[in-house]
């Protein structure tokens, strides 16, 4: 931590990624990728329903209807990889200690990385298309570039998610 005093929200976002109500989502590693897994397909298919909306003729209500029943799941899980990772994205960097700094920097490296991939690939697939095609797909630009402000925004979440650790296992009684 630095010498910087912790404030009030601070302590009560400690309290809140520390606390271990939802621990059973997120105990084995197994369990990590499996909420890193559906966060990812539920941004997907929220995604998907939004460009839906935005796209379709006539009056797509329903799909408005599916994003908001989706979006209670979504955050569960949101929370769930927060809570797995304690915090490391969403606490300032003062109520962090050296370890988890620099376990902030590695994910931050990372996802950066695997977005810089991601961007490139994605740049190659619209260049295929709008070179096989003969014209860029412009009905698609607006969407593409929203699930790819989505993705670089969640990016570091799910790396976090999918780099976090095993808890150590709690001692119950005194060492022999």
């Amino acid at each position: 931590m630095t010498t910087t005093p912790l404030t009030r929200y601070d302590h009560g976002m400690l309290r809140l990624m520390n606390g271990r109500q939802g621990r059973p989502l997120y105990a084995t590693a197994v369990r990590r990728r499996l909420v890193v897994a559906a966060h990812l397909l539920l941004t997907a298919a929220i995604g998907g329903f939004m460009t839906y909306a935005c796209l379709a003729e006539g009056e797509p209500v329903w799909s408005l209807v599916v994003t908001a029943v989706l979006l209670l799941p979504w955050m569960v899980a949101t929370g769930a990889i927060n809570a797995a990772t304690r915090g490391l994205l969403e606490l300032r960097e003062r109520a962090l200690d050296e370890r988890q700094s620099a376990e902030r920097a590695r994910v931050q490296a990372r996802a950066h990385r695997a977005m810089t991939l991601l961007l490139a690939a994605t740049a190659v697939v619209l260049l295929i298309v709008g070179t096989a095609d003969g014209d860029a797909p412009t009905a698609y630009v607006a969407p593409v570039l929203v699930a790819v402000l989505v993705t670089h925004w969640l990016m570091p979440l799910w790396v976090a998610g999918l780099m976090a650790q095993d808890e150590p296992a709690e001692d119950d009684g005194p060492a022999a």
